[in-house]
């Protein structure tokens, strides 16, 4: 039951002995031709508001000192997006549920931040280990817990992101493999279950994205 139930999330399945199930990250890429049509449609129409809106907000949280540094969080955005809309579809593998994928997404990012503040803001980047106002016998402590809550900040973006992802597809899982063990009077209820829950996925999805890309932005503007 454990090896079925976990099997949508195995990586190595493959076809002809290629693993090609990672490919599904870069079905996002799909979508761009549709940006270069001569009659953009509705849809394209509010998917520029969103990239705008983003945009405004990110470079509000950046500040004047980094220029086009924004773009960077909305391409992240749009990525974890699309990556987490097609795995909601089926037979297409989730590459965002797996920590290879969200660490690989999460620890670069935090490690640029982290080289570019020290090595360029390294009276800032001391000051931020100690709040203002903290007492002389509190100063040790602080240090310490700003250091560990400053390096274990790309494991919780990735496992946020992860996890999250991880628990509505088990969840659904689990109801669907309900089906045939249920009488067909509460046929109808596991359905409409199912499709509130996918609902709720959908939501998921774009709340995680927004999330990773968000906090991502803020540590970026600690470091100036």
């Amino acid at each position: 039951m454990m090896t079925s139930l976990f099997s949508i999330f195995e990586p190595s399945s493959s076809i002809l002995s290629l693993n090609l199930n990672w490919m599904s990250t870069f079905l996002g890429i799909l979508f761009i031709p549709v940006l270069f049509w001569a009659a953009p449609s509705r849809w394209l129409y509010l998917w520029f508001k969103i990239v705008a809106f983003l945009h405004n907000e990110f470079k509000t949280i950046l500040g004047p000192c980094n220029p086009g540094l924004s773009f960077l969080f909305v391409s992240l955005f749009s990525f974890i997006l699309f990556n987490n809309s097609l795995g909601l579809l089926p037979y297409i593998f989730t590459s965002s549920s797996h920590l290879v994928m969200t660490l690989t997404l999460a620890l670069p990012l935090w490690l640029s931040f982290i080289l570019f503040g020290w090595l360029n803001h390294t009276q800032h980047m001391f000051a931020h280990l100690v709040p203002q106002g903290t007492p002389n016998v509190l100063m040790p402590f602080m240090v310490l817990i700003e250091t560990i809550s400053n390096i274990i900040r790309p494991g919780t973006l990735a496992i946020r992101l992860a996890a999250n992802m991880i628990a509505g597809h088990l969840l659904l899982t689990l109801l669907g493999s309900m089906g045939p063990s249920l009488p067909s009077k509460l046929l109808g209820f596991l359905i409409l279950a199912q499709i509130l829950l996918l609902m709720l996925e959908s939501a998921v999805a774009i709340i995680q994205s927004y999330v990773f890309a968000v906090l991502s932005t803020l540590y970026a503007s600690e470091v100036n």
